[in-house]
């Protein structure tokens, strides 16, 4: 279609105007992301053109996503769509030679998510996927003390995330919330893929997991409104992770513990014990009693995470100048892995369910239950935010 695209500005069409698609197109449109253009916008509701129209005034709207590829007025797409479209529109566009930008999840179903790679793959076209959460620096300060080993062999860690807090009327904003058929699950497919992402991110993939998903727990919905997440590494370490959209106040609590320390993030803040030698040397040592000695301190981000804001400009500058991408298309299978597996783990009666799993297993039970599932009247959902609202951000 194009060939490389290494001119200073990047053309980006948004697909999906609502809730999400509207703050980044008018980030986009305001110029808050260095060398990106809004070239067009898509959505098949005639509400949205009107707002369209009024709010990006120039800007070519289509109301297809099909009828937008085909023009070829922009290098690179946005989606922003509900989740279980996200794969189908961008294997499309990759095909059709666009650079894309997905909002998370990648989608509903890890099996689409790998086809969608595939796809990219052959492409040769920079995919990426909404993972803005990567930005905050303590997350990523957690990784590299994880990854790097200073941690030590992980032992556990325990994620208690309950603050996503959400009200009937945020789930009743949009006929496809909440639903089999339109969101494709609860809070593990809408709020908590941030989360499942971060805990892979820095802890690594787990060997198996077992999930209990409780459905309609705090609101009247069809998904799980609370999951518990209990996982099992290949070392023997265990995590656990917890997630809620009905606790108020709501908690963000991570700590991972290893055999060289501890680290605790919390309120913004890292805390790290540190002991000096391993604590298994220790315990099967020559000392008569006592604890290990430790090293305590707390460590703080300098800046704020840039968020969305920060994935468009590194999506953008991947495109342009070849920049490495903090949250690669790839790295979306994983969090949709585990959130996958904890569905079916729930499903099936609470049993362990290995990571890799069967995947037309789950496309299987997943589908019987989108084929129950009774979409809501749609009151329109809110188009129009000019600013990235906290919610969407970390949370402490």
């Amino acid at each position: 279609m194009w060939g490389d695209c290494m001119s200073e500005r990047l053309k980006i069409a948004v697909i999906g105007v609502g809730n999400m698609g509207s703050a980044h197109a008018h980030s986009i449109f305001s110029g808050k992301v260095n060398g990106l253009q809004l070239a067009a916008l898509c959505d098949i509701r005639e509400a949205r053109k009107d707002y369209c129209a009024a709010a990006f005034p120039g800007i070519p709207f289509f109301e297809s996503w099909e009828s937008l590829l085909a023009a070829s007025c922009a290098e690179a797409v946005l989606i922003a769509v509900p989740h279980r479209l996200h794969a189908m529109i961008a294997c499309a566009a990759l095909e059709s030679g666009y650079h894309v930008l997905v909002e998370k999840p990648v989608d509903i179903r890890v099996s689409a998510a790998l086809k969608l790679n595939e796809t990219a793959q052959r492409s040769g076209r920079v995919f990426a996927v909404m993972l803005n959460q990567r930005t905050n620096a303590l997350y990523a300060r957690a990784r590299e003390i994880v990854q790097g080993g200073e941690l030590g062999e992980l032992k556990r860690n325990s994620w208690i995330i309950t603050n996503w807090y959400r009200t009937q009327s945020y789930y009743d904003s949009s006929d496809w919330r909440a639903t089999w058929s339109g969101e494709g699950g609860g809070v593990l497919i809408n709020q908590a893929p941030h989360n499942l992402d971060l805990w892979q991110w820095i802890c690594g993939m787990p060997q198996s997991v077992v999930g209990f998903c409780d459905v309609g727990k705090y609101h009247r919905i069809e998904v799980e409104d609370e999951a518990t997440i209990f996982a099992r590494y290949a070392n023997g370490a265990t995590g656990t992770l917890i997630a809620s959209t009905g606790e108020y106040p709501g908690t963000n609590r991570l700590e991972i513990s290893g055999d060289r320390g501890k680290l605790v993030l919390e309120n913004g803040q890292l805390k790290w014990w540190k002991l000096n030698r391993s604590e298994k040397e220790y315990r099967f040592g020559q000392s008569p009693g006592g604890e290990p000695e430790t090293e305590y301190c707390e460590w703080a981000p300098a800046h704020p995470e840039t968020a969305h804001l920060g994935i468009l400009q590194n999506f953008t500058n991947a495109v342009l100048y070849g920049e490495e991408l903090l949250s690669p298309g790839e790295d979306g299978i994983r969090e949709l892995m585990i959130s996958n597996a904890a569905y079916l783990s729930a499903w099936k009666g609470g049993v362990a369910v290995p990571v890799p799993f069967d995947t037309e297993e789950f496309d299987r039970m997943l589908e019987e239950r989108i084929q129950h599932s009774k979409r809501k009247p749609d009151r329109g959902e809110q188009a129009g935010n000019t600013a990235y609202l906290s919610r969407w951000s970390v949370r402490w």
